[in-house]
C-alpha cells in the first residue's frame, strides 16, 4: 500500500551476500576475527575483477538521461556503541524496474579500489555511483590545505575538481552540489558508468546537498532504528551546521513536498 507505506517508512531488505556473510546482525564481531577478515579480503578481490567503470546503458549517454525511469539510494545506519545491529535502507525515486544505485559510500575511490558501490553494483549488475560526504584519503589524496583551498574555489552548483591520486589515476571527482553547500561530495565510479555520467546523474538527483535517493534512504533508515531499537539516532549529517543546504531530516508524510521530477515508489 503506497499511502501507507509512505507513513511507515520501512527499509526494504536488500538480501545480498556481501563481503562472504548474508544478513545484518553479527557482522561487526564476524568482520573482527582474522580469519574472516582475510575471507573477506579475497572475496573483495574476486569482485573487484568484475567491476566495469564504462557506460554500459543508452540513457547513460543522453544528456537528459532519457529512458531513465527509477533511481535507488542506498544508505546504511549504525547504532553508536553496537557492533552488532545496523540497518540498510534502499529507497526507490522516480526519474517497473530498479536501473540505477546512488550509493552512500565509495566506489573505486578506495584502498583497494572496491568499495562498497562496487560491491553493491557487481552483486546486482546494476549501474552504481559512490557518493561520499567526506574524502577517503588513498594513494595519496590528502584533505590538507591545498585540497582545502580547491574546495573553496567551488563557487557554484556544478562546480568540480578531479580527485587524482598519486599514481596519476583519477578515482573520483569532488563536487560542489548546492550553492549554499560549503562541503563537496566526493563522487566515484560503482559500477557499469563512467565517471562523467556519473556525475551528472549524482547532480540531476540533488535538490539539497545529498543526492535525493541517498537522502531519503538515510531518512528510513534512522526512523527505523529509532521505532524498533528504541535508540534516537544521531542527527543526520549537517544538519546542525548547514540548514540552508539541506531541510531536516524527517519521515516524509501524506502531502508532503517532494523534489521536483522526483517521486518516491515503494
Amino acid at each position: 500500500d503506497r499511502e501507507g507505506s509512505r507513513e511507515e517508512c520501512p527499509p526494504l531488505g536488500l538480501g545480498l551476500r556481501v563481503g562472504g556473510r548474508s544478513g545484518s546482525a553479527g557482522w561487526g564481531s564476524w568482520a573482527e576475527r582474522p580469519a574472516g577478515r582475510v575471507s573477506a579480503l579475497r572475496e573483495q578481490a574476486r569482485l573487484k575483477a568484475r567491476v566495469v567503470d564504462r557506460d554500459t546503458e543508452a540513457w547513460q549517454r543522453d544528456p537528459a538521461f532519457s529512458g531513465l525511469q527509477r533511481v535507488g539510494g542506498v544508505d546504511v545506519s549504525f547504532v553508536k556503541g553496537d557492533s552488532v545491529s545496523a540497518c540498510a535502507s534502499l529507497v526507490v525515486l522516480s526519474y517497473p524496474e530498479l536501473e540505477v544505485l546512488l550509493v552512500d559510500g565509495n566506489g573505486v575511490l578506495h584502498h583497494r579500489g572496491f568499495g562498497v558501490a562496487c560491491h553493491l553494483g557487481v552483486l546486482t549488475d546494476l549501474p552504481c555511483v559512490g557518493v561520499a560526504k567526506k574524502l577517503l584519503q588513498v594513494d595519496g589524496l590528502e584533505n590538507n590545505a591545498q585540497h582545502k583551498e580547491k574546495i573553496q574555489l567551488l563557487q557554484a552548483r556544478g562546480d568540480s575538481f578531479p580527485l587524482m591520486g598519486g599514481s596519476g589515476t583519477i578515482l573520483g571527482m569532488a563536487l560542489k552540489s548546492h550553492d549554499h553547500s560549503t562541503k563537496p561530495l566526493y563522487v566515484s565510479v560503482g559500477h557499469k558508468m563512467s565517471l562523467e555520467a556519473a556525475m551528472r546523474l549524482t547532480l540531476g538527483c540533488c535538490r539539497f546537498r545529498i543526492p535525493e535517493p541517498v537522502r531519503q534512504a538515510d531518512i528510513r533508515s534512522r526512523d527505523y532504528i529509532r521505532r524498533t531499537l528504541g535508540v534516537p539516532g544521531p542527527p543526520a549529517p549537517g544538519r546542525e551546521r548547514n540548514q540552508k543546504a539541506q531541510r531536516p531530516k524527517a519521515c516524509p508524510k501524506e502531502g508532503s513536498e517532494e523534489p521536483a521530477g522526483l517521486e518516491i515508489i515503494h
